[in-house]
């Protein structure tokens, strides 16, 4: 087996250390008993982390975020298979030109997809509305659903639903049992991923937030603009706990290869 060399484990300490490093500080910074940022901290506390319960807006941004990130992302879905399976399995005219539609937002600044859904949703009349959210959104994590499910459906191995149809499978039993089981690694990767970009996004979303609307990292983005404390770094080191929770559980019960790189493992 070919391992790496001191170089590349030199490159590879460094990069997990700057990655890991803000991540570090924020969590340290959220004990700290002062009433501002400070690091070396002088002894660690609790404090800031009950603080979030006297902003309630914070509670509040965490659901709508998390509400919204789940349902744009299962929304995105629900298009990205059809147009995955079309655009993995049929030679049509315009399918180069539709599969570039499709992936255009990933190309598309979010400030400027941020102005344009505004002036949009606002002549429309849903300016400021969750519905208008959630289009947004849908927009914005559709291509990340579509890549990894048509990375699946690409190399899936049809010879399995040409068995099915051989043995009198409909066109629905046919998607049901065999070929969504098959892709379902990708659907799902493609699920976390676009449910992670709905829930980080910041640059489009604040254009197009209201008071009940706000998700969480707009609420943190609007708190910063006017007070310099560590509630921040404790309501952003609590969604890394979140987060690392939910991985850990992730990969006990699924596995996160299967999630993340949308890798089949038959032992489980």
């Amino acid at each position: 087996m070919r391992t790496n060399g001191p170089l590349a484990l030199i490159f590879h300490t460094i990069f997990v250390v700057v990655m890991l490093a803000p991540i570090v500080v924020v969590c340290l910074v959220a004990f700290t008993p002062e009433g501002y940022l400070s690091l070396p901290t002088t002894s660690f506390s609790l404090r800031w982390f009950r603080t979030i319960a006297n902003y309630p807006e914070f509670v509040h941004a965490f659901w709508v975020s998390l509400g919204l990130g789940a349902l744009s992302s299962l929304v995105a879905l629900l298009f990205a298979v059809p147009a995955a399976l079309a655009i993995a399995r049929y030679q049509f005219r315009g399918r180069d030109v539709l599969a570039a539609l499709f992936l255009s937002p990933l190309m598309i600044p979010h400030v400027v997809l941020g102005i344009a859904f505004l002036r949009f949703f606002t002549s429309i009349g849903i300016g400021g509305s969750f519905a208008g959210l959630l289009v947004a959104h849908v927009v914005v994590v559709f291509p990340f659903a579509l890549r990894l499910t048509l990375a699946a459906a690409t190399g899936m191995d049809r010879s399995v639903e040409m068995a099915a149809v051989s043995l009198g499978a409909g066109d629905w039993t046919l998607f049901r049992r065999v070929t969504l089981p098959l892709i379902l690694p990708g659907v799902i990767s493609g699920w976390a991923l676009a449910f992670i970009q709905s829930f980080d996004d910041l640059t489009m979303t604040v254009f197009l937030a209201a008071p009940g609307t706000e998700t969480l990292p707009v609420r943190m983005f609007l708190y910063i603009q006017d007070n310099i404390d560590p509630l921040v770094t404790s309501v952003s080191a609590s969604v890394i706990a979140i987060t690392m929770t939910a991985l850990i559980l992730l990969d006990r019960f699924y596995g996160l290869d299967r999630v993340l790189a949308g890798k089949s493992d038959p032992g489980r």
